[in-house]
């Protein structure tokens, strides 16, 4: 009989134990395959399917600039930006970060499973039925309240995450933008010492000439050669920089170093130059941080609840020297000596900070934004100066240096100087636009997106702000 009841108990945790292992995960390996990601990162373009398809989910979500999406006429700084949505290497971790926090919150909040448990001991004495059998199957009941509130802390945290993608998006984009604005204005820089060159290339040969006729000083007429030598050596340096900055724009697209791309330059101000907010409270980083104030809220709830027991309740069943007893096994904690006082205090230490962190935020955006826009009025001043003073004077005297020249009542040193003006006028002006955009493209990254674009673990979709302490 004793025999019996062994083989009953040990057969009953043995068909629990499989019951168990049959319904885990097996594992499943998956190496490496540089080769492949190599083929599959050189075949990207910037008119790639992917991007047409979330272009068309822009257009249907009514978002201006992406309505004209057409990359087979060059890429501007806001189409750019949209391939650098779908294919920038750091926005594809964040949103492999949110799937694992979405993961993680699917599956939080679920109870324990349930504890199997069995004594076998023998007598040493010498008895009829030495064997003492005892088993138990144990379940927590969780009647604190703290799968609950791991549940809603593991919520809180995918949205954190989520914010986290929206506030990396954002980023991108504001990123994009400034290596646009400083490429296109390398390009313009380029293409004005190109046509200095060629100006200056005609009066080298002509002043050359004079200075061999003796119409001129050999010391004036070679001012112009070392001017233009020195220009050249300029214009090589500027166009390594035009392909070092479009290599750094296929970098942030994600985009192969030899992937074909057209560029287009300009540098005009991000929306026209409007700001459609005058305060940063729609800045990702906010919203992320609302969000994680929250998450600090739920874990302080958690950490309190974690003081409070769960029951642990379950059948036992004992076989000890032939007889059987079957019974109940039940136990609780009694928090009366540590009740989770550490993990509390933390808590309430972590909430504080986070509370701090969004505060603290604020401030510095607000601050920044007030810089950005002191820059852009004082940038703004300097253009106008520059396009109605400066530039109409440089270019008057121009014109009468070089009628001068004709009439033969005027040194090549004037003309050479007035060339020089001229030339140092326009890439002065080249610099001030791009420095006005950079300062608007700031006012326009501080205030954050009027729609939002947020994404999952899958990629782009669009959705709303979320959360606020």
């Amino acid at each position: 009989m004793q025999t019996f009841h062994f083989r009953l108990a040990v057969t009953g945790a043995a068909l629990c134990v499989a019951l168990g292992v049959a319904g885990c995960t097996t594992y499943e390996p998956r190496p490496l395959d540089l080769d492949a990601h190599r083929e599959a990162w050189s075949s990207r373009i910037a008119s790639d399917e992917a991007v047409q398809a979330f272009a068309a989910e822009l257009v249907s979500a009514g978002h201006a600039e992406a309505s004209g999406f057409d990359a087979d006429d060059g890429l501007d700084a806001s189409e750019a930006e949209l391939v650098a949505l779908v294919y920038n290497p750091d926005l594809r971790l964040a949103r492999l970060r949110a799937g694992v926090a979405s993961a993680t919150a699917e599956h939080a909040g679920k109870w324990d499973d349930p504890e199997l448990s069995l004594d076998v001991l023998r007598v040493t004495e010498s008895v009829a039925n030495p064997w003492v059998i005892g088993t138990g199957l144990s379940i927590t009941l969780p009647i604190s309240g703290r799968l609950e509130a791991e549940k809603s802390r593991a919520d809180a945290a995918m949205r954190a995450e989520l914010e986290r993608v929206v506030e990396a998006e954002w980023d991108v984009r504001h990123e994009v933008r400034l290596a646009c604005l400083e490429w296109s204005s390398r390009v313009l820089r380029q293409r004005e010492l190109e046509e200095f060159l060629g100006s200056l290339g005609g009066l080298v040969d002509s002043t050359g000439r004079l200075a061999e006729a003796g119409e001129m000083v050999r010391t004036e007429a070679a001012l112009f050669s070392i001017e233009q030598a020195q220009r050249e050596h300029e214009l090589r340096r500027v166009r390594g920089l035009v392909a070092e900055g479009e290599q750094r724009l296929r970098s942030l697209m994600g985009l192969a170093p030899g992937a074909p791309v057209t560029l287009v330059p300009s540098l005009e101000l991000p929306g026209g130059g409007a700001i459609h907010s005058e305060t940063p409270e729609g800045h990702p980083s906010l919203s992320r941080l609302r969000v994680e104030y929250e998450v600090a809220e739920q874990t302080l709830r958690r950490e309190i609840r974690k003081q409070y027991p769960d029951l642990t309740i379950g059948p036992l069943y004992e076989s000890d020297e032939g007889q059987s007893k079957i019974g109940l096994l039940a136990g609780i904690p009694i928090p009366i000596l540590n009740a989770n006082a550490q993990g509390i205090a933390g808590a309430e230490g972590e909430r504080e900070l986070a509370r701090a962190m969004f505060e603290t935020e604020y401030e510095r955006l607000t601050g920044t934004m007030a810089e950005a826009r002191t820059r852009a009025a004082s940038l703004g001043l300097e253009r106008e100066l520059l396009v109605g003073e400066m530039a109409p004077l440089v270019d008057r005297q121009l014109e009468d240096a070089r009628r001068l020249l004709e009439l033969g009542e005027g040194g090549g040193l004037v003309l050479l100087e007035s060339l020089v003006r001229a030339h140092d006028t326009k890439m002065r002006l080249i610099d001030v636009r791009r420095d006005e955009a950079m300062a608007h493209a700031a006012l326009v990254h501080l205030v954050g997106p009027p729609a939002i674009t947020q994404t999952t673990g899958d990629g782009p979709s669009e959705t709303g702000d979320e959360g606020t302490p």
